[in-house]
């Protein structure tokens, strides 16, 4: 039984004879006839009972009638899902975020845009480090990922830049320097703690920190580790020394902390989006659209 059968059956039922139906699909009448009489052989029964001008449904055609129509819309309906999906216009899009990159507001106005024109796509986020979220990109388990730049795995996979983030010192408010509006130098602070994610997680950007610390002339003589900036802001707030962080992260508990600019903005850190090499989605694709 192929679904033809069942829709040439179905037009025939609603049209009440074979002259209207034929017309309805577009065939001629004898063909429509002998598929209706091919279906009935392969059934074992007659499905329509024909009179002179007419026909009407045996017991069997109105069994096979009512589950002929709901095989239909089914079918029509994974039809149409497959080819919507096909086409990037529903379905869901895998998004991973570096914890640094999540209040861009770049990454915002992106993920507004793409909302607003595709409202049938679900966005499935999830926040990762650096090294994770390069990973989960390369097997497939995201299709795309917003990423901080430098990264020494970057080559992996294609990327675009979407912003140029300025990096700023972050300070509890009681700190003598808290009151400045910009800080002249990072050896301003080189007799204290600098407080810096694990360099595994993102060796590009420790080592950016790093670096900048060096070019001002020193090494922080010591380090207090976490995982991410939110929780690195935490630990500013608490006393536990400095840390530097994108500009878009300065609204965080702004009760406690303090944001300094460096004077002549030495340290940036880029926010790109990326996406696997010769394996973008559709849905991916009208994404990347938007920028």
């Amino acid at each position: 039984m192929e679904l033809r059968h069942l829709r040439y059956f179905v037009a025939v039922a609603d049209a009440g004879n074979f002259t209207r139906a034929a017309e309805s699909l577009g065939i001629s009448q004898p063909p429509l006839s002998q598929q209706i009489q091919r279906l009935e052989h392969e059934i074992g029964s007659p499905l329509l009972r024909r009179l002179t001008r007419s026909v009407e449904l045996t017991p069997a055609g109105k069994v096979l009638y009512e589950d002929a129509i709901k095989i239909l819309k089914m079918s029509d309906s994974a039809f149409e899902k497959a080819c919507s999906v096909g086409r990037g216009l529903s379905g869901s899009l895998r998004i991973g975020f570096a914890s640094s990159t999540a209040l861009n507001p770049q990454v915002f106005t992106l993920l507004h845009n793409f909302r607003d024109h595709y409202p049938m796509i679900n966005l499935l986020p999830g926040e990762l480090h650096m090294s994770a979220l390069i990973n989960e990109l390369l097997k497939g388990a995201i299709d795309i990922a917003f990423i901080r730049l430098p990264c020494d795995r970057s080559r992996e996979v294609d990327y675009r830049v979407i912003d140029n983030e300025e990096m700023v010192v972050a300070l509890p408010l009681n700190h003598p320097l808290a009151e400045r509006p910009v800080l002249s130098s990072l050896a301003e602070l080189r007799n204290e703690t600098l407080i810096i994610f694990p360099r595994e997680i993102s060796p590009g950007l420790y080592d950016s920190v790093i670096t900048a610390c060096h070019q001002a002339g020193f090494t922080p003589p010591t380090f207090a580790q976490s995982p991410q900036t939110t929780s690195a802001i935490s630990m500013v707030a608490t006393g536990f020394g400095y840390t530097i962080v994108p500009v878009s992260h300065s609204k965080i508990d702004q009760a406690s902390v303090c944001y300094l600019p460096i004077e002549g903005a030495p340290l940036k850190a880029q926010v790109a989006l990326a996406w696997r090499r010769h394996s973008l989605s559709k849905a991916g694709e009208h994404f990347l659209a938007l920028l």
